[in-house]
């Protein structure tokens, strides 16, 4: 997430409040769709994403024991996302850009979505790549130990989050209005690493896969994938469209401001705010569209949600079976006391 610079000035003052109200009245129509673009994304997409990120938690720590390997990133996916959803009704009432008025409110803000970022496409690369190793059998199965991977991209996600804000704070001491997020190097390593690195390497591995799958295609008797790793292999990359398709509007918003480098004065965010809404909605809606996609595409998740409903109905007719008894009992009670009169 870029920053306008000119939030944090040299000296302490209140200008920032004015010129924010300033812009306000001399544009209410770009304030009335911020509104709206906001209201949009609590309404639909936001119970959606935290509603349904829960969902995923629930059903599955429930039943951890049959954890596949896509279904074990999903869960360590869902995490992630909850809390970005969670962290973005700041961003979201965030209309006149006042928490960037505040250096350790801002900070925060990035240090958050920025970790998300990490952890959510070093899930989706390595699953793509887990993927990749068991349709191609390039290593002969899935990829080995998928707890230690998902623990290890954790640490890699708070590593670059992590240590560029330790050293952009000790290049910054002492600054009372220093937030890393204007770093321009942090967001060129963002970019690259975040989003144009890991849109290689998936490139690469669904051109392979979709080699392989042609080729088995053609080849009698060759080896056809199993209709559940279709399945999964389906989520998966609908899961990574549509993480591309979420964050590449900021993305390419950051990537101009750095390659324009603020030689005009300006900044995109300062002088288009309402692009740069639409464009932190548009990364924010990736954590809520991420259980639309588990449902819709992963068969187990619906197998794992029915048999918890199943089983729970079965524990509610147990529980009542007893009452059911003693009505049954009393009845035929009242029965042969009417008889005898």
């Amino acid at each position: 997430m870029y920053v306008d610079n000119s939030v944090f000035p040299a000296q302490i003052n209140d200008s920032n409040a004015v010129i924010s109200d300033f812009l306000l009245a001399e544009n209410p129509q770009r304030y009335i769709i911020s509104l709206f673009l906001s209201s949009l994304y609590i309404i639909f997409l936001f119970p959606v994403g935290f509603i349904g990120n829960i969902l995923i938690l629930v059903v599955n720590l429930y039943d951890r024991g049959r954890l596949s390997a896509p279904d074990l990133y999903f869960v360590n996916l869902a995490v992630a996302d909850l809390l970005l959803v969670a962290d973005s009704l700041i961003e979201v009432f965030n209309l006149k850009r006042g928490y960037y008025d505040r250096p350790g409110l801002c900070t925060f803000m990035n240090l958050f979505q920025q970790g998300n970022m990490y952890s959510s496409v070093f899930f989706l690369t390595w699953m793509s790549f887990d993927r990749f190793v068991t349709l191609t059998g390039s290593m002969g199965h899935s990829m080995p130990h998928p707890r230690l991977s998902c623990c290890l991209i954790w640490v890699a996600s708070s590593l670059l989050t992590v240590l560029p804000f330790a050293i952009a704070q000790r290049q910054h001491a002492g600054e009372l209005h220093f937030c890393f997020a204007n770093v321009s190097q942090i967001q060129w390593l963002e970019v690259m690493l975040g989003f144009l690195l890991p849109f290689c390497i998936l490139g690469l591995c669904y051109w392979r896969i979709a080699q392989v799958l042609g080729q088995s295609q053609k080849v009698q008797g060759g080896p056809q994938p199993r209709p559940r790793r279709q399945k999964a292999l389906r989520m998966i990359s609908a899961a990574v469209l549509v993480f591309f398709l979420c964050w590449l509007p900021e993305n390419v918003f950051v990537s101009v401001q750095l390659l324009r480098g603020g030689a005009d004065g300006g900044t995109l965010w300062q002088d288009y705010p309402l692009t740069g809404h639409a464009a932190r909605l548009a990364a924010f809606s990736n954590s809520c569209l991420n259980p639309l996609i588990y449902n819709f595409f992963g068969e187990t998740f619906r197998d794992k949600l029915r048999r918890r409903f199943t089983l729970r109905r079965a524990i509610k007719e147990w529980n009542s079976l007893p009452n059911y008894l003693a009505e049954i009992e009393s009845r035929a009670s009242f029965r042969k006391r009417l008889a005898i009169y």
